[in-house]
């Protein structure tokens, strides 16, 4: 259950889920979807109202795709209700190649686009989701693609509580459901496998009460590339006592053999596995059909037309036109 491919447990009436799913602007990999401007377009917009209608349109088709594809017993990767979105890292350094999948270098922007499209996506259910965010890449992810797997990142304080924590606290705030883990070190601790950044910061200063996933394959890199630990059952221990509680990977399929060899107790990972539950019944993935309150979105809203008129004016408005004042442009 705390692998993202989590298999049905039939003697329990659990059935399989995949976790893996993305829409940072749009429901990705699923088939035909609206296709809404790429996030730094859409943070461009400086319009949180409308970033909030467009995370609305998403997480209809995102709805309407999902129990579609259940009644034709259809439960493969892409067509959960768990979105690892959005990307609220800042974008620094142009070696990142991910830096269209941000919302740019200011933490006050980040901020608020992040916490709109945290909100149209999640809905306004006050006992369901109606789908989940994740808020990721926690924390200082930003550096070349080529070194993200062993870099270490050493901020100083300053710079670490006011520009790459911020837009992580109000996404908190926000009751974003879930927060992803990067795959570098910050302050010489892979992020993780970071009590620090996990437990002290995330959950005692910032209340966080929802799940935390690891970037995929993550937990390969704590004893592969950092070295921090030497075996994957020692991995997985440290994942597990700093919080991490679902793996985009392998590694946590080593937890018995973790426990047998009491790296970790079976109550930790009670403990662990707890908030991934609590989430799949806040999406109603254990309700008989119709029960949830978004489950009634129709297939028709996929593609449809008034969402195709609102990417095209998310289109429009991200279009910034500067004005040459004699040092313009560069």
């Amino acid at each position: 259950l705390m692998l993202y491919n989590s298999p049905a447990i039939e003697r329990l009436g659990i059935p399989s889920y995949n976790w893996w799913n993305e829409c940072l602007h749009g429901v990705a990999r699923a088939g035909k979807a609206t296709v809404f401007p790429q996030a730094i377009g859409l943070a461009a917009t400086f319009d949180e109202a409308l970033v909030f209608e467009v995370a609305t349109a998403i997480s209809d088709e995102a709805r309407a795709k999902h129990h579609e594809a259940v009644r034709k017993a259809n439960r493969s990767q892409y067509l959960g209700l768990s979105f690892w979105t959005p990307n609220i890292n800042i974008f620094r350094d142009p070696r990142w190649g991910r830096g269209q999948e941000t919302y740019g270098e200011d933490p006050f922007l980040t901020s608020a686009i992040g916490t709109a499209f945290v909100k149209g996506l999640q809905g306004d259910d006050p006992n369901y989701l109606k789908a989940s965010a994740c808020a990721k890449h926690y924390v200082v992810h930003s550096g070349p693609e080529k070194s993200r797997h062993h870099f270490n990142a050493v901020p100083d304080e300053i710079d670490f509580r006011e520009t790459y924590l911020p837009a992580f606290r109000e996404l908190v705030k926000a009751d974003v459901e879930a927060i992803m883990c990067a795959y570098n070190r910050t302050y010489d601790v892979p992020c993780c496998g970071s009590p620090y950044l996990l437990k002290d910061i995330l959950k005692d200063d910032y209340g966080f009460k929802g799940h935390i996933v690891s970037d995929c394959w993550a937990l390969d890199d704590i004893w592969a590339r950092h070295k921090v630990m030497e075996t994957r059952f020692q991995a997985a221990a440290m994942a597990v006592k700093a919080g991490v509680n679902l793996n985009c990977g392998y590694i946590y399929k080593y937890i018995p053999e973790a426990v047998s060899l009491k790296m970790i107790s079976e109550e930790e990972v009670d403990n662990v596995l707890e908030p991934l539950l609590r989430s799949r019944f806040r999406l109603g993935l254990f309700d008989p059909e119709g029960y949830h309150p978004y489950s009634q979105i129709p297939p028709e809203v996929v593609n449809c037309d008034k969402h195709k008129e609102l990417a095209r004016l998310a289109a429009e408005k991200s279009i910034i036109l500067l004005k040459n004042n004699g040092a313009l442009p560069l």
